[in-house]
């Protein structure tokens, strides 16, 4: 797309190396595991059991494997289907007392390990009474309940296992129980026993079923013939790119132990079976009878205890009220928020070693996560900047909630007083602009590496404006934020200076950003951004990219121009990079210097949409007859308003290593 501007020199060197997890494990206990564990959660030495919760009133337990799960396939068709996936675990419930216990566990996938404002007792520890049912929750639980339901519907018993989508109230559900060849075992069958419980889940995609079997656990480990729960559902509509994998539980007034003994999972493919002699035996918790003084005794503790906590709370209030500002809305919508400490500590401190990267509102440094064994990449934006603050939220609102293969993935975010921080995946390879101009050990792009970053940065933008819930209109497509991952792939990034709006809307963004260079006319005249816009940003990307000349140059020099005069002539494979020795497709060079005449068309309503571009790389459409066009005159010389406005602009430089470029200060 363009070269970076500011946040965007920052992102240049913040890589997309798109992690997800293996595509299948088996764990046997899980001690010496690195799973993502708050609430109540903790493993139980030397046994290796998980606890999702003790028997404590309304408290939650999360445990997630720690790095997510790609969904979906990797194809940039917007038509795609949920992946199949295949999970084994053996869990136990173990009652405070029995027909007392409380409330019950769920496996659960879901687009990040934080569920902020969840609630104990029926909610599982997933929801809360404002979002239950929620078509942005993207979560799927299949739920293990032994307390009667909130709602009278299906779920109202307890003892039962349902599938929920986005909500605590099931789509499907039954009693506990298992059959082997029609003949159901359900009597006397109690999840919450204290006695191990296996379970076998499966998602057949193709099919767009889910399957949910239980059985007591033996040492046969046999599977019952059939499944408690067979339910025809798409989850293509409810799931994202990647989500997590792991389980929630909660207590209320009634409270249990719940366990997880093993665990198995792959996505595409078996999962491995599980060897239940190796499983760690659930703890036998026994609550020991009450003295008659022990109520004495336990009242004068909680009073001195209740005494303490007051003043410390107070104490805590008046420091947080003197230290701290309010949650805006953003921060409670946004993707992960890492700890502070975490951040700090995988960049050695924010040392000047770790540095990768210096710009307009702040530094980019390498960090490695210690808990995860992850590289990472960590934008500072500058304290005391109001600029940087706006372009902190609006980068973190736009991309938190995008995943295509093509764009840059946000891992998360910090916000500590005036520290802004934003965690990216690290990608070693740099930016489009360093490649072309700057290229480590003189390494030159070839011709089929360019025309494949070309086709995913158009794949990008067709994702942002047409194919996401909402319009995405990056305003700020240049070389500088786009990176290049281990396989050449380009990645979009740098989104501080994006708008959204609703399909059915008209773009009322106003302001003149970008780089000069990339921005097309009427936007100056106008100060209007639209999809079009974006279109003129990547025409002059397919130009510079074919040619391996920058937009502008000393001499009064203007790529579209000098590309026009080669066309005109005869000779617009004249224009092409010399670096390439010749050494191309003829085809598809002539397309890309056309195409790239076309998308900066000095009429908007003339350039072709991402979605025709896309089928113009593609070789699926034939690029219009080059009589239409006018591009006779100069982008920037044709107007003389666009000029005086070009000529009176004030830059401001930024840069990274040996990447330099100007933005405009008007508008940000």
């Amino acid at each position: 797309m363009a070269v970076a501007a500011r946040l965007a020199l920052l992102s240049v060197f913040l890589s997309l190396a798109a992690h997800s997890a293996q595509s299948s494990f088996p764990y046997h206990g899980f001690n010496d595991t690195s799973f993502d564990l708050d609430g109540g959660a903790t493993v139980v030495k030397p046994s290796g059991a998980l606890r999702l919760t003790n028997r404590s009133q309304k408290i939650i337990g999360h445990a997630f494997y720690p790095i997510p799960f790609r969904m979906f396939d990797e194809s940039s068709n917007s038509f795609r289907n949920a992946s199949s996936f295949n999970t084994s675990f053996v869990f136990a419930i173990d009652p405070s007392s029995p027909g007392q216990g409380g409330y019950g566990l769920a496996f659960t996938l879901a687009p990040s390990t934080q569920f902020a404002g969840a609630e104990s007792g029926h909610f599982l520890g997933l929801f809360n009474h404002s979002n239950n049912g929620s078509s942005s929750n993207h979560i799927f639980a299949v739920e293990f309940d032994t307390v009667n339901g909130q709602d009278e519907g299906e779920n109202s018993k307890g003892n039962h296992v349902g599938i929920n989508i986005n909500s605590i109230s099931s789509v499907a559900s039954k009693p506990a129980g298992y059959s082997n060849y029609g003949n159901p075992n359900n009597g006397d069958f109690q999840i919450d026993s204290g006695n191990p419980i296996v379970v076998w889940i499966e998602y057949d995609g193709p099919r767009r079923t889910v399957n949910v079997t239980i059985a007591p656990m033996t040492k046969q480990n046999q599977k019952p013939t059939e499944p408690l729960l067979s339910h025809q559902i798409d989850l293509t509509p409810f799931l994202k790119e990647q989500m997590f994998a792991g389980f929630s539980a909660s207590t209320g007034d009634k409270t249990s132990s719940h366990y997880i003994l093993g665990w198995s999972f792959a996505v595409n493919g078996s999962a491995p079976p599980l060897n239940h002699s190796l499983l760690p035996n659930p703890p036998k918790e026994q609550d020991p009878p009450p003295s008659r003084n022990s109520h004495l005794k336990v009242l004068f503790a909680a009073l001195s205890v209740v005494a303490i906590i007051g003043v410390l709370f107070l104490a805590f209030w008046f420091r947080r009220m003197w230290q701290t500002e309010s949650l805006e809305d953003w921060e409670r919508d946004c993707p992960h928020r890492f700890n502070y400490r975490d951040l700090y500590t995988a960049t050695k401190g924010f040392k000047d070693s770790e540095l990768i990267g210096i710009g307009g509102f702040g530094s980019v440094y390498k960090g490695h996560l210690r808990s995860t064994g992850i590289e990472i990449a960590v934008k500072r934006v500058r304290r005391n900047s109001k600029q940087g603050m706006k372009e902190f939220a609006a980068e973190i609102e736009s991309l938190g909630r995008l995943r295509h293969k093509n764009l840059v993935n946000l891992q998360g975010w910090c916000k500590k007083q005036n520290d802004l921080l934003i965690v990216y995946d690290y990608i070693p390879n740099g930016c489009l602009y360093s490649l072309l101009y700057h290229p480590k050990n003189n390494y030159i792009l070839n011709w089929k590496e360019r025309f494949n970053i070309l086709k995913g940065i158009a794949a990008g933008l067709l994702y942002l404006h047409e194919e996401w819930e909402q319009v995405v209109i990056h305003r700020d497509v240049k070389p500088s934020n786009v990176l290049i991952d281990g396989d050449m792939n380009a990645r979009l990034s740098d989104f501080g200076l994006a708008r959204q709006y609703d399909h059915n809307e008209v773009s009322h963004t106003t302001g003149v950003v970008g780089t000069i260079g990339y921005i097309a006319p009427e936007l100056v005249r106008t100060g209007k951004a639209s999809k079009s816009t974006d279109v003129f940003g990547y025409g002059i990307m397919l130009l510079e990219v074919a040619c391996g000349r920058k937009p502008l140059e000393p001499e009064q020099f203007i790529l579209v121009d000098w590309v026009m005069e080669c066309y005109e002539t005869g000779g617009i494979l004249y224009a092409a990079d010399p670096k390439l020795n010749s050494v191309y497709e003829i085809e598809e060079m002539e397309m890309v210097l056309k195409l790239g005449l076309l998308c900066t068309h000095q009429r908007p309503e003339a350039r072709p949409t991402m979605r025709r571009v896309t089928r113009f790389l593609h070789g699926d459409d034939p690029l219009p007859a080059v009589d239409g066009w006018d591009c006779s005159q100069s982008y920037y010389g044709s107007n003389s308003r666009t000029t005086e406005v070009i000529s009176a602009m004030s830059y401001r430089s930024s840069s990274i290593g040996a990447i330099s470029s100007g933005s405009i200060d008007a508008g940000r």
